[in-house]
């Protein structure tokens, strides 16, 4: 049986996919990896530290993925990791990792921000609230999802 999708689904898939893109080219232009930027972007929007878990759940990335990067930036000195409430990681950028994040997820940041404050505080809103209705949907459905 034929789905067809309907051409406003396509350009938002689209849309979707060429953001996306676009962050991997900053990624390459900052000299980062994909997880490197999602790891250092989280830290540093959470002011310097935060739990291993809040890096999993913000970036969508999977653990493994984020643990393998997390070892090479402890290796690298950008990250140290800490115990916290018993099983819990805490990670905290270094010196030399905030120098890092400094360079690179902060221009990042000030281009996200500089596009936004071209958009009025209601297409702001609206953008953010349709994003967030939307994915709301779409995590419920796929619960629904049969093989």
């Amino acid at each position: 049986m034929k789905t067809l999708i309907n051409e406003q689904m396509k350009r938002f898939n689209l849309l979707s996919s060429e953001i996306e893109a676009a962050y991997h080219e900053a990624a390459l232009k900052l000299g980062l990896s994909d997880s490197t930027m999602t790891i250092l972007y989280t830290i540093y929007c959470q002011e310097g530290e935060c739990l291993l878990n809040d890096i999993v759940l913000m970036s969508g990335t999977s653990k493994q993925t984020i643990n393998s990067a997390l070892r090479k930036l402890e290796t690298q000195d950008i990250i140290y990791l800490k115990s916290f409430e018993g099983r819990k990681k805490k990670i905290f950028l270094t010196d030399k990792g905030k120098q890092l994040a400094n360079n690179t997820i902060s221009q990042l940041i000030t281009i996200e921000n500089e596009i936004f404050d071209t958009w009025s505080d209601k297409e702001r809103t609206l953008y953010v609230e349709l994003t967030q209705r939307y994915l709301t949907a779409f995590k419920q459905k796929i619960k629904k999802l049969l093989i």
